[in-house]
């Protein structure tokens, strides 16, 4: 890695039907061994649904998902004197949005249901309403900062 600089931050290019970077991320991020065709069947569908469902905009309802879930401080192990701390940190939007939509797609994975569909339905609308595993996830994360805020000065 070149030591002069830092590599320019890629931006995908926007999703084709809303055309929104957060939503071209979040399939990105769903889809598995290159099929991005599969992942954006899953996603819009998985969007109609909550649509059907909740009777407002699924847009909406995806970008309140994200912000409930989107962690603001983490906790990364450092090793001082022998001995490691957890050390709380905040976190870079970017990061913070990335951590959010996996730990969505996550939880959607071990939700019991039928197909990935009904489960990322299920959990795109418990996360927009500050509930489920993902929200969990973050309450968690937040808390460990929280316990740890002894070692805050070890920040680096």
């Amino acid at each position: 890695m070149s030591r002069r600089s830092k590599p320019e931050k890629r931006i995908p290019a926007p999703d084709a039907v809303y055309n929104n970077v957060d939503i071209s991320k979040f399939i990105n991020r769903l889809m598995r061994r290159g099929k991005k065709s599969v992942a954006e069947k899953i996603f819009y569908s998985t969007l109609d649904k909550i649509k059907e469902k909740t009777k407002s905009d699924a847009l909406e309802v995806f970008q309140k998902a994200l912000k409930n879930t989107t962690p603001l401080l983490e906790v990364k192990a450092r090793r001082i004197g022998g001995s490691t701390y957890q050390v709380p940190l905040d976190v870079n939007p970017e990061r913070g949005m990335a951590l959010g939509s996996s730990w969505i797609i996550e939880a959607a994975k071990k939700r019991n249901g039928k197909s990935m569909v009904e489960k990322l339905t299920a959990e795109l609308t418990d996360a927009a309403n500050g509930q489920g595993a993902a929200c969990k996830k973050r309450e968690d994360t937040h808390k460990m900062a929280e316990a740890n805020k002894a070692f805050a000065h070890y920040r680096y």
